[in-house]
């Protein structure tokens, strides 16, 4: 249920909806078309009320796979591929199908980790499904798994579906999975596991909460159903996480059926910080003192000075993860060296950094304007204020 929102779906916005592959393929039988076009009418019907509706479906490989024929055994990355290829034609045309019954027309997204990382990549896809909002087409998008290796992938398409609801400037997201929502354990380990109807903020403690992947045709789990989260509400986006093993899982929603719902931030990071702080994968790491840390709570830039470690080989404007004493995260930013001369900077006063590296440069290794704090670091400095 939606819980303590009290929001009805169709008073959103805009609104994308996470489809996962368990949910619309059939190891045996294929696509799962009943499911898919009760799922659609529910799609229409939001879209005619008004709601921009976008869709990241997963099921390419799965589908390929049922098209193939090919058993339980595992994929080579040429064959997982291959089955891609095959499924996403297949996988396009039913939903441009079902959606067409409907007066409505569909227009496909294919994505890489680079198109939503890399700066200028990540502005032509947002203009691109802004184009295809505007022509009221729905887009589907999921990740271009015929050229997407395990080095350069998302690996599943929760955090996808999150990078695209922040990108699209979407205020709610929808994860339809094979489990109705958080519990305090895995429910398949641990039978006394208790349904979390409301989560106002994702603390090391919910987090603790996340297992691994229930569904051998699903990539996700509940633990990247979090990273979505934390990107998502970080953005100011709403998600809801339920199950779809249902026909019409988003009326299923309104009618109340169990779900878990995340609150948005109530001071949403925008725009240009946005794309900063829903980077997956920081190119590198820099371990910072108390000072530093301090420093970046109260809006300062992260200087020299307060580094005491760095790792990862990264270049100047990379994204770089910064890290506390305590070993969490505290912020991330577009770092203003490489790797090699933050090493020779690191713990340098601002007035020394000229004579380390033989040139004049900017003095701050992340700059404020470049650096998005951590939801979990402002928490826990206000936490830590009200004690």
């Amino acid at each position: 249920m939606l819980s303590n929102s009290h929001t009805p779906l169709s008073s959103y916005r805009r609104i994308t909806v996470k489809i996962g592959s368990a949910l619309l393929v059939d190891r045996e039988s294929g696509l799962k078309r009943q499911w898919l076009a009760s799922l659609v009418d529910d799609i229409a019907a939001l879209a005619e009320g008004g709601v921009d509706m976008l869709v990241v479906s997963s099921g390419a490989i799965a589908l390929g796979r049922a098209m193939l024929h090919i058993g339980r055994r595992r994929l080579k990355l040429e064959e997982s591929q291959a089955c891609a290829a095959m499924g996403q034609i297949a996988l396009a045309g039913a939903w441009s199908e079902e959606l067409a019954k409907h007066g409505m027309r569909s227009g496909q997204v294919l994505v890489t980790l680079g198109d939503t990382e890399e700066r200028r990549r990540y502005l032509n896809a947002r203009a691109t499904i802004s184009t295809l909002l505007k022509m009221k087409a729905v887009p589907v998008i999921n990740e271009n798994d015929t050229v997407a290796t395990s080095e350069i992938r998302y690996g599943d398409n929760d955090r996808l579906a999150a990078r695209v609801a922040t990108m699209m400037g979407g205020d709610l997201l929808i994860l339809l999975s094979d489990i109705d929502g958080l519990y305090t354990a895995p429910p398949a380990i641990d039978p006394t596991a208790r349904h979390i109807p409301f989560v106002e903020r994702i603390t090391p403690a919910i987090e603790a909460m996340a297992g691994v992947a229930a569904s051998e045709l699903s990539r996700g789990g509940m633990r990247t159903k979090l990273d979505a989260g934390k990107i998502a509400t970080a953005a100011g986006t709403a998600m809801i996480v339920t199950s779809g093993d249902r026909l019409h899982p988003l009326s299923a929603i309104e009618a109340g059926e169990r779900a878990t719902f995340f609150q948005p931030s109530d001071t949403p990071v925008k725009g240009y910080k946005s794309w900063i702080a829903g980077q997956l994968e920081p190119a590198g790491r820099l371990r910072v003192d108390a000072g530093a840390v301090a420093a970046l709570l109260s809006g300062k830039s992260l200087l020299a000075a307060g580094v005491r470690a760095v790792e990862g080989h990264f270049s100047r404007g990379e994204t770089v993860a910064i890290i506390g004493e305590s070993g969490r995260e505290v912020a991330r930013g577009l770092v203003a060296y490489d790797a090699q001369d933050a090493v020779k900077i690191m713990g340098l006063k601002s007035a020394e950094i000229a004579e380390a590296l033989g040139y004049e440069t900017r003095g701050a290794m992340v700059h404020r304007d470049d650096l998005v704090v951590s939801a979990g670091a402002k928490l826990a400095r206000k936490e830590k204020a009200e004690g």
